[in-house]
């Protein structure tokens, strides 16, 4: 729900006639969780374009960068060049932030691969189904759909 969305409710709960008022005088509305929700998009756009600009690094195990990378390694790389401090592990990753639904997920969140309850794979969500990856041995960071269901979403906060 857009910040737009949420101002008739808040008018309902605060009353037409205060509303009403605080835009007269100049006023404006304060949403509460609006800022952090814009910061974390903000957070994920800026970690989604450090990763896209990885096109074509080689992976390599345990590898973070700057030349080279595993999935975690790439995420974290990304994020800390955006600002963010993330741990070292898909799974610790996962475990660092905001579990969101599908279709709560935008561009900038992670994509966390799973068998049961075991996380084994991390990429950067790019919107329309794709991710930011680094797959494995002997292949490149790059951009491709996700290829299962078996996926959850995490918000860096």
């Amino acid at each position: 729900m857009t910040a737009l969305n949420r101002v008739p409710s808040l008018m309902a709960r605060a009353g037409t006639a205060s509303a009403l008022t605080l835009a007269a005088v100049g006023g404006t509305i304060v949403i509460p969780g609006a800022a952090s929700e814009a910061a974390a998009a903000s957070l994920g756009t800026k970690a989604l374009k450090v990763a896209a600009s990885k096109k074509g690094s080689p992976y390599q195990w345990g590898a973070a960068g700057p030349y080279r990378f595993d999935c975690s390694g790439l995420t974290l790389y990304s994020f800390r060049k955006a600002g963010k401090k993330l741990p070292r592990t898909a799974a610790q990753q996962y475990n660092r932030t905001r579990h969101i639904s599908a279709s709560k997920r935008r561009a900038g969140d992670l994509v966390f691969f799973h068998s049961g309850r075991s996380i084994y794979h991390v990429g950067i969500y790019a919107g329309k189904g794709k991710i930011w990856h680094a797959p494995r041995t002997g292949d490149v960071v790059r951009l491709q759909k996700i290829w299962t269901s078996s996926v959850y979403y995490g918000r860096v906060k």
